[in-house]
């Protein structure tokens, strides 16, 4: 798997003035020194997305899942139990299972849709370290449209020209060759509105790609107000495409989701469970 690589100067990547002062630090995506670790670190990120999920009021019913790729085995995958609720999932509860649907690791099922979608997502984009889709309210409203976002705002600009668009909605996904076309649409992108059913959004860790569909489904809603309030003024393609350079990075999405981490380990500790 590709590593990516960072920035020459990461503070000036995620909008820090000037050099960082002697003694003065930020914190960046972790380094480890074992795989074990890291796979420690990976589910306990993917227990606090979905505890944000809840918190966010992204779940519906057994809908939605958040996947990341084991560190070890990138044909496999952990992933949220079939039915349990975002709100109370801990790292403990996640379900391993491989890209050819084996379950490894668990006492529970795993959504059918998660597994033919995520499993496609995750082989066709070796870079993409997690993916995250739900029913969230504002995403499926927009995806009802047929269109792709528009760069209205700052923070849609981090989807501009980069987000592709599923138009052949066929009922609930229950096989791989519908996930193939899910990530086909996907393509290169960070993100895919899959039309009349929601968004979905791939990243280098479970924070970038949470904090993606986070943004994505606070845009989602601007447009929709915008375009019931009047006629939307777009950024024009130029500028659109500098912004996007600065808050669509794989770092400044890393980054940007750093408060909600802070605020939901706080709050519910026992996700580390």
């Amino acid at each position: 798997m590709p590593v990516p690589q960072q920035p020459a100067d990461p503070y000036a990547a995620i909008g820090v003035v000037g050099p960082a002062p002697e003694g003065v630090t930020l914190p960046l995506p972790p380094v480890f020194d074992s795989v074990d670790e890291e796979r420690r670190y990976r589910k306990e990120q993917l227990a606090a997305g979905f505890r944000l999920f809840g918190r966010f009021g992204f779940s519906e019913g057994v809908a939605g899942h958040i996947t990341v790729r084991d560190p070890e085995h990138p044909d496999r995958f952990w992933v949220n139990p079939f039915g349990m609720s975002f709100s109370q999932i801990k790292a403990s509860d996640l379900i391993l299972v491989d890209h050819e649907g084996t379950l490894l690791h668990g006492t529970r099922p795993v959504n059918r849709a998660a597994f033919a979608i995520h499993s496609q997502v995750h082989a066709a984009r070796p870079d993409a370290v997690a993916a995250a889709h739900s029913h969230s309210l504002h995403g499926k409203a927009f995806s009802s449209l047929g269109i792709p976002l528009a760069p209205l705002t700052q923070d849609a600009c981090a989807f501009f020209e980069d987000h592709g668009l599923y138009s052949d909605y066929r009922g609930v996904v229950t096989d791989t060759e519908e996930g193939k076309r899910v990530a086909a649409a996907l393509g290169s992108h960070k993100a895919v509105i899959l039309q009349n059913h929601g968004l979905l959004t791939v990243g280098q860790s479970v924070a970038e790609a949470v904090w993606w569909f986070v943004t994505m489904e606070r845009s989602c809603q601007a447009q929709l107000l915008a375009m019931a309030a009047g006629t939307p003024k777009p950024i024009d393609r130029e500028t659109a495409l500098i912004t996007r350079g600065q808050v669509g990075t794989p770092l400044a999405g890393w980054f940007q989701a750093r408060p909600l981490w802070d605020q939901i380990t706080a709050s519910d500790p026992d996700l580390f469970d």
